[in-house]
């Protein structure tokens, strides 16, 4: 499976959705592919590999019905990053990625497209503008979903692009990690450790 995309998991921003996502084990070896990348490009500089390797596991995405499942999936992911950049719990950067797992990683359906709450699942797309500084944008999954088939190829909407058909529900002021790792300005009340 992983040589049929395995030039996108090469890419260390190309994103990828598990429907079905298990324990993760597709993309825990989706995410190792993409560590491997950032240590190619920016493994000798600290900073850049923290950022990358944290963008990289922000491009992955997991539905699953099951809540024990989707339990060690995020689990499984975070050891996988942790272990790459040696992180504990106790570290900004180590709370921030387990943020983003509880936004990326949804305990719900991709039939109904609904979270277990019965709540449209909704996706953060996550975007590293440099210098560290993060941005997101949320959206739904079941309009994402209907507007792919707007950019067919011999679709009426074949002519849009497609920032004039994916509008964000919601897009967050830029943020570090430090403010991630606290839950400032994420999207989530509660704080993520």
């Amino acid at each position: 499976m992983l040589g049929l995309v395995k030039d996108e998991t090469e890419r260390i921003d190309s994103r990828f959705l598990e429907p079905a996502c298990g324990s993760g084990n597709f993309l825990v070896r989706i995410l190792k592919c993409k560590l491997a990348a950032v240590e190619l490009k920016y493994g000798k500089s600290d900073f850049e590999k923290q950022h990358y390797a944290l963008l990289a596991m922000m491009c992955i995405y997991g539905i699953e019905l099951l809540p024990d499942n989707i339990s060690e999936c995020r689990a499984n992911l975070l050891e996988v990053l942790a272990s790459y950049l040696i992180l504990d719990a106790s570290q900004d950067l180590y709370r921030a990625a387990f943020h983003v797992l509880s936004q990326n990683l949804v305990h719900g359906d991709a039939l109904t497209m609904k979270t277990t709450a019965g709540q449209p699942i909704t996706f953060a797309e996550w975007g590293y503008l440099g210098k560290g500084r993060f941005q997101r944008r949320d959206f739904r999954f079941d309009v994402l979903a209907g507007s792919s088939a707007y950019s067919a190829e011999g679709s009426l909407f074949a002519h849009l692009n497609k920032h004039e058909i994916f509008t964000p529900d919601k897009t967050y002021p830029k943020m570090t990690i430090n403010e991630l790792a606290r839950g400032i300005r994420c999207g989530n009340s509660e704080k993520c450790a």
